[in-house]
C-alpha cells in the first residue's frame, strides 16, 4: 500500500478497534499520530511515495514470575504489553538493510556478508546479521529493506526493548522474504540465537517468547527446542488492580558480568552433577551436597540454585491460580497470588541477589523501591505486591497496586525517583505482527 493510502487508512474510523486492542482506547489518537509520522519520515530515507509499505509491531514484555530461570530451562510467567516497537518498512531491490529507530543510531548493513563480527557485538547490526543468517540457514534468500521505526519500550527498564527490536526485525524479514510462515516460537528462537552468537549476550528465550506470542503466557523450557507455551487469562483491571513498573534510573553500565554470573553459577552447580542445567538435577542433591558444593563454588552459587528450584515451584502455583481465577473483586485469589509475587521478590533479593551490583553497594535503587513500595502497601492497609523486574542489579521493580491507590502510589514513588518513574502496564493480546489496515 502506498504512503498516501496507508496514512488515510490509519486515520480512518475503521482502524480504531485495532489500535484500541494494542494500546487501549485512550491510546488510539496517539497511535495514529505516531504511525503517520513514521510513514512521512520514509521520504527522508528516499523511499518513494508509491512504494509498497508494510506496517509491523513487536510488543515489549513484562515478567510476572520466573526471575532468572529460563537460561537453566526453568518455568516462567510473562506477558506482552502496550509499549512496543513499530516499524513501517519497504522492500528494496538490493541487499542493504537500512533501519532507523527513534533515539538510536541508524543501522545500515549489506546482508550479502552474514558472518559474525566481533566488532559488532552489542550493536543492532549484529542482530540484523544474525537474524538474516538464520534465514539463509533455513533456505530463505534474504534481501534488503528500509524501515523507519519508533520504540516506546523504555530502555533499561526490564521491559525488553532489545527483544522487541529483535522480533520486529525477524518479522520484517519473514514477511518480506519468507512468506510469513514462521511461528512465534520460531521467531523467538531465531532472535535468541542471534543475540547469543552475534550480539554476544548469553540470554535465555523468555524475553523473545513473551514479545512474540502476545497476551499472558506460561512457558516451560524443559525442552529448549520445543518449550511448552500456554496462554493465560489475566485481566487485572477486572480485579481492580493496576500492574506497573518503577524505573529507579540506576545505571546499567558495566553490568554484563553481573548478569552473566547468574546462569554461569547455576550451570556450574549442574555440571558438578554431570548435567548441563539445573532443570536436569534433582533439587534434593543440592541440599545433601551443600557442604561439598560450597567448598568448590562458594555460598552464592548454592543460594542462586535454591532460588531456581523455589521459583520454578512458585511459577506453577501462580499459573494454577490464574487458571482458576474468577474475576470477582475481593476474592481470595489475588491475596494468594500476591503472596507468591512477594515470595518471588524476596527470593530474588535474598537468594538470587540481583537487586544491586556487588561492586557498587551504595547504589541500591531497586532495594529502596521495593522497601518503599512494601511500606506504602502496609501503611495504606491495601492488597498489593512488588518484586524485582527483569535482569535486576539496576533498573525497575514491578508492583501490583489497587486502582484507587494508584495516584497516591505514583506521587510517593516519583517523589523519590523523579517524575515519570512510574509506568502503568497494559497486557495486550498481540505480540509481534504485521498490521493490515
Amino acid at each position: 500500500m502506498n504512503s498516501k493510502d496507508l496514512t488515510e487508512r490509519i486515520n480512518a474510523p475503521e482502524s480504531e478497534p485495532l489500535f484500541a486492542s494494542l494500546y487501549g482506547k485512550a491510546g488510539v489518537a496517539e497511535a495514529r499520530t505516531r504511525y503517520s509520522a513514521l510513514i512521512a519520515g520514509l521520504a527522508e530515507l528516499q523511499v518513494a511515495g508509491d512504494a509498497d509499505l508494510r506496517v509491523f509491531t513487536a510488543a515489549g514484555r513484562t515478567e510476572l514470575g520466573g526471575n532468572h530461570t529460563d537460561h537453566n530451562r526453568g518455568k516462567v510467567l510473562a506477558a506482552s504489553i502496550q509499549l512496543d516497537s513499530v516499524a513501517v518498512a519497504s522492500k528494496r531491490d538490493d541487499r542493504i538493510v537500512f533501519f532507523r529507530s527513534t533515539g538510536y543510531p541508524d543501522v545500515e548493513i549489506d546482508v550479502s556478508d552474514l558472518s559474525a563480527r566481533p566488532s559488532e557485538q552489542g550493536m543492532t547490526e549484529a542482530l540484523v546479521r544474525g537474524i538474516a543468517a538464520d534465514f539463509v540457514r533455513r533456505g530463505v534468500a534474504v534481501g534488503g529493506f528500509t524501515a523507519n521505526a519508533n520504540p516506546t519500550v523504555l530502555r533499561g527498564s526490564g521491559l525488553s526493548s532489545s527483544a522487541a527490536v529483535e522480533v520486529l526485525l525477524c518479522k520484517i524479514f519473514d514477511t518480506l522474504y519468507g512468506e510469513g510462515k514462521l511461528t512465534a516460537l520460531e521467531i523467538a528462537q531465531i532472535c535468541q540465537k542471534a543475540e547469543n552468537e552475534y550480539f554476544g549476550k548469553p540470554c535465555g528465550l523468555m524475553d523473545q517468547c513473551a514479545c512474540a506470542f502476545g497476551g499472558a503466557i506460561a512457558i516451560d523450557f524443559a525442552d529448549p527446542a520445543e518449550p511448552l507455551v500456554k496462554q493465560l487469562d489475566f485481566d487485572l483491571e477486572a480485579l481492580g488492580y493496576i500492574l506497573c513498573v518503577i524505573n529507579t534510573r540506576g545505571s546499567h553500565v558495566d553490568l554484563t558480568a553481573d548478569y552473566a554470573a547468574i546462569p554461569e553459577e547455576m550451570k556450574a552447580i549442574a555440571q558438578h552433577f554431570g548435567k548441563d542445567v539445573l532443570r536436569e538435577v534433582d533439587g534434593a542433591l543440592l541440599i545433601s551436597h551443600a557442604a561439598e558444593l560450597r567448598a568448590i563454588f562458594g555460598d552464592r552459587a548454592i543460594l542462586r540454585a535454591l532460588h531456581f528450584y523455589n521459583e520454578n515451584e512458585r511459577v506453577d502455583n501462580m499459573r494454577m491460580l490464574l487458571e482458576e481465577v474468577v474475576h470477582t473483586r475481593g476474592g481470595a485469589m489475588e491475596q494468594r497470588y500476591f503472596e507468591l509475587v512477594r515470595q518471588s521478590g524476596a527470593s530474588s533479593w535474598e537468594l538470587l541477589q540481583n537487586v544491586y551490583a556487588p561492586k557498587n553497594p551504595c547504589e541500591q535503587g531497586i532495594s529502596l523501591a521495593l522497601a518503599l513500595t512494601q511500606e506504602f502497601i502496609d501503611r495504606k492497609k491495601i492488597h498489593g505486591a512488588c518484586r524485582v523486574h527483569g535482569g535486576g542489579f539496576a533498573g525497575t521493580i514491578q508492583a501490583y497496586i489497587p486502582l484507587e491507590a494508584l495516584d497516591a502510589y505514583r506521587q510517593s514513588m516519583e517523589a523519590v525517583f523523579g517524575v515519570g518513574a512510574l509506568t502503568v502496564l497494559r497486557i495486550r493480546p498481540v505480540g509481534v505482527a504485521e498490521l493490515v489496515f
